[in-house]
């Protein structure tokens, strides 16, 4: 029952009820502009909260292993982009050029931060690290993304000038989430303690986002040109990619020496991509009707790592108690 709960949680059934809602009964015309209205005041309050909500200290805290923050770094937003483009001769054909875009959008996405500090905790890895590199990376993110995406995506993704995207991103994320870190000092305890009202937050824009992107994307026939051959290649692409950059993780932690505390926390922040961030940038970045095709490999590539790393997790735990009782005894 454990395990049935992690594969179909309540934030999944949401999901996966947004996209039937949206396929059912889209939003457009006047309605349409009204959701976009009010999904772009959702995320700016998002970022807002999230910038009221990171602590400095934890930062600093964390911020003297350079070495593996480095390596975290390299694997999200190197390794990553690398593999979507050397895959391409192998993702196209799976999954055709609509859905392979998402998928190099995918790849260029800060990695998400409550599921790599919860896996590398119930691991027993180093939290202090995690919790650094995995704050770092989505801050980072907010500048690295959209200039990853002009570089992967070039001509052939819809997102507008490079000049505009930096503004869009400046303006709608960058800004609230400076004006959260401004307003800490007054707010940042009352956001503590409303930790379950920002995790509504949180998920409400997401779901506010992938209702107005599907919905854009149905009026505009989504369903009619990703069939469900693609559909099932798409599931292939992102398990493929996962294993690679989870055995990629894995090996490279060795090889430079980390201890396993370290490697266990290297594993799980560098192969996490965060669909918190990556859904509401994605409604900044791209405009146009194909916002949908751009979400959909990040969505499924969420729910896999999820299921993935819960397995992998819990085998850590399991391991190192089973180590401590042995040497107890």
């Amino acid at each position: 029952m454990k395990y049935l709960r992690l594969l179909f949680d309540n934030f999944t059934l949401a999901l996966l009820g947004v996209v039937l809602i949206a396929t059912v009964l889209p939003c457009s015309g006047d309605g349409a502009v009204y959701f976009g209205w009010l999904t772009n005041l959702a995320i700016g309050l998002l970022f807002f909260l999230h910038g009221a909500k990171l602590s400095r200290e934890a930062i600093i805290a964390g911020a003297g292993h350079w070495r593996l923050h480095g390596l975290v770094f390299a694997c999200t937003f190197m390794l990553f982009p690398l593999l979507g483009l050397a895959f391409k001769p192998l993702f196209v054909p799976l999954v055709g050029n609509e859905l392979y875009l998402g998928v190099l959008y995918l790849c260029a996405l800060p990695a998400t931060v409550q599921s790599a500090i919860a896996f590398t905790s119930l691991a027993r890895g180093n939290v202090p690290a995690a919790i650094c590199s995995a704050a770092a990376s989505s801050l980072l993110g907010i500048f690295l993304t959209p200039l990853l995406v002009m570089l992967l995506l070039g001509a052939s993704g819809d997102t507008g000038s490079g000049l505009d995207a930096v503004l869009k991103i400046t303006l709608q994320l960058l800004v609230p989430f400076v004006a959260g870190q401004l307003a800490r000092r007054w707010i940042g305890a009352w956001v503590k303690r409303k930790a379950r009202w920002l995790k509504v937050v949180d998920q409400g824009s997401i779901l506010l986002v992938v209702y107005t992107a599907f919905s854009e994307a149905v009026v505009t026939g989504l369903w009619h040109t990703v069939s469900p051959q693609h559909l099932a290649g798409l599931f292939g692409v992102c398990a493929i990619l996962l294993t690679v950059v989870l055995f990629a993780t894995h090996q490279l932690g060795k090889l430079l020496g980390f201890d396993l505390e370290d490697r266990i926390t290297i594993l799980f922040a560098g192969s996490k991509k965060s669909l918190a961030t990556g859904v509401p940038m994605a409604q900044v970045l791209f405009v146009g009707s194909g916002i949908g095709a751009m979400i959909l490999p990040l969505m499924l590539f969420h729910q896999i790592q999820l299921m993935v790393c819960a397995v992998l997790a819990q085998r850590y735990a399991s391991r190192e108690q089973g180590a401590e009782e042995a040497s107890a005894a």
